[in-house]
């Protein structure tokens, strides 16, 4: 299932944050952010419309604070369409900040207060997994979950490179969903993840030199 999710989607192992593209809100976290570039992505009208609501509802969730007067989600969508760069094409459920109208800063969103069970993986993964856990069985809890899965491997690699258990990630995703999640390592597939960095030839000068 994993395989087929990913397939088309375009993960690069970098290994430090400061390589990576600036997040239009970066009170979100990494991990949303990658789920939204993920969203983006999707070629598919209605899977990409139904991964935009689910995004949507994982926010509401972790920043509750956020929510409208009688559970208005204008903020939410307008958030979401701000951390897409505006490239989200879907049928938003109602009128959203655009490009134009977009140098109003959003409102901050505060972050969490108390311990992280693993620092490497986050505070924002963490809930964002007990969110997923207690989600319906379906198509669209199995993308997050294999989205989340993906995310948790690439942030174990940046701490070592040389590979990671894919097991361990497993067990730990069952561990943060409080049992909820249980996948089989012998049967659900990872992918793996190559460092992109170019590699500099070592000795190139050297010939240079030794041809003159």
């Amino acid at each position: 299932m994993s395989e087929e999710i990913l397939a088309g989607n375009k993960f690069k192992f970098i290994p430090y944050n400061t390589g990576m593209p600036q997040m239009p809100l970066p009170e979100y976290g990494r991990n949303i952010q990658n789920m939204v570039d993920y969203c983006v992505e999707i070629t598919d009208p209605e899977e990409r419309r139904i991964c935009a609501h689910a995004i949507v509802g994982v926010m509401r969730t972790l920043f509750p604070q956020n929510v409208g007067e009688k559970g208005d989600m204008k903020k939410f969508w307008d958030h979401l369409n701000i951390m897409a760069r505006f490239e989200l094409d879907i049928d938003f459920p109602c009128e959203v900040i655009t490009a134009e109208n977009v140098n109003p800063k959003p409102e901050r969103v505060p972050y969490g207060k108390g311990p992280i069970r693993n620092r490497q993986y986050g505070r924002s993964l963490e809930n964002i997994v007990k969110i997923v856990a207690d989600m319906p069985e379906g198509e669209e809890r199995d993308r997050l979950i294999s989205m989340i899965a993906h995310q948790m491997k690439k942030l174990l690699l940046t701490h070592n490179p040389e590979g990671v258990d894919n097991a361990r990630i497993l067990r730990d995703l069952y561990e943060y969903s409080g049992g909820k999640i249980k996948l089989d390592p012998r049967t659900y597939v990872l992918h793996d993840f190559k460092d992109v960095t170019p590699v500099q030839q070592k000795g190139k000068k050297n010939k240079k030199k030794n041809k003159q």
